[in-house]
């Protein structure tokens, strides 16, 4: 496996992670500008959260001796533009099982506060307006997640109780599971007319950037919802400023592209969108998830067996 002597580079101080095997030096680092060791020395690299791809790619290029980066997100393509700058064979490791509870209870909350009209409760309560009124429900709403790993699954366990007509999921590869079967992108033209709420919940790849243009947003019906948990970019924001400018469409948004959102932009005001500022996975249940999920991880490597969560392996 690994020298016992190698270093871990951990975002937490070793102390607050319970059950870290022993044998290894564990560094602290969460992106501050100084190291907290040398680079070349580091065996076991997780990643800072929340840093930005500038802090999570700037050692690596001296990472010599790193055999497994580990993220704390889901996503990992705030890493992927340094994998070049490592050897072959080092693993890159998501952080799957971390973010699924926070980030499919807030895609419920985004949902439910948007068809029943919680902000404008919300600006009507700030005038001392009685705004009462006829607001759509989930319950016999048809939804679309797009995205179906374990977030978009996730999120179908709370969907369960809402009474929704149907749900339908799309990945990447065709599968079936308990709740029904997954279909793949090229279904999305069939599947889009018949969706009520469509739920982003897919990695950022070259297969997704941009996937919700002018067309995919056009097959929607008149009054569906648009809710983005997933990346900014997998949305065409100008093609979705102009569905929503319509009043066609209606979008919750946990992400945005440009992120963070910029003074001024004409997102912030558009008609019918609710935006939150990319908190899916910042809740109290991150930290002892994420803690966990580094404890097993590096249990697993110090006992030289295969770590969990690969997402690739540079070659």
């Amino acid at each position: 496996m690994t020298s016992t002597t190698a270093d871990v580079w951990l975002p937490y101080p070793a102390e607050e992670i319970d059950g870290l095997p022993e044998g290894f030096n564990y560094l602290f680092w969460d992106g501050e500008p100084d190291y907290p060791g040398d680079p070349a020395d580091c065996a076991y690299y997780v990643v800072p959260y929340l840093k930005g791809p500038e802090i999570a790619v700037r050692p690596l290029a001296s990472m010599s001796a790193v055999q497994v980066v580990q993220t704390l997100s889901a996503g990992i393509d705030h890493v992927e533009p340094g994998l070049a700058l490592l050897h072959s064979g080092v693993r890159l490791c998501n952080a799957k099982g971390v973010h699924e509870a926070s980030t499919a209870e807030l895609t419920l909350a985004l949902i439910l506060a948007s068809l029943r009209g919680l902000p404008g409760f919300v600006h009507g309560q700030d005038k001392e307006e009685w705004r009462s009124g006829f607001y759509p429900a989930l319950a016999d709403k048809s939804v679309l997640i797009v995205g179906y790993g374990s977030i978009g699954s996730a999120i179908e366990d709370r969907l369960a109780p809402f009474e929704c007509a149907r749900v339908a999921r799309v990945a990447r590869s065709v599968r079936t599971t308990a709740r029904g079967p997954v279909q793949t992108l090229d279904e999305l033209p069939a599947l889009l007319p018949e969706a009520d709420v469509v739920i982003l919940s897919t990695p950022l790849n070259p297969s997704t950037q941009g996937l919700v243009g002018a067309d995919f947003l056009a097959a929607m019906p008149d009054g569906a919802l648009l809710v983005n948990v997933a990346r900014g970019p997998v949305v065409d924001t100008k093609a979705l400023l102009a569905e929503l400018e319509s009043g066609r469409l209606r979008a919750a948004l946990d992400v945005t592209d440009p992120e963070p959102l910029p003074a001024g932009h004409p997102l912030w005001h558009a008609p019918n969108v609710l935006i939150t500022p990319h908190v899916g996975g910042s809740t109290s249940a991150f930290e002892p998830r994420a803690k966990r999920l580094l404890a097993a991880q590096l249990t697993r490597f110090a006992a030289g067996e295969p770590v969990r969560n690969v997402v690739t392996t540079t070659g």
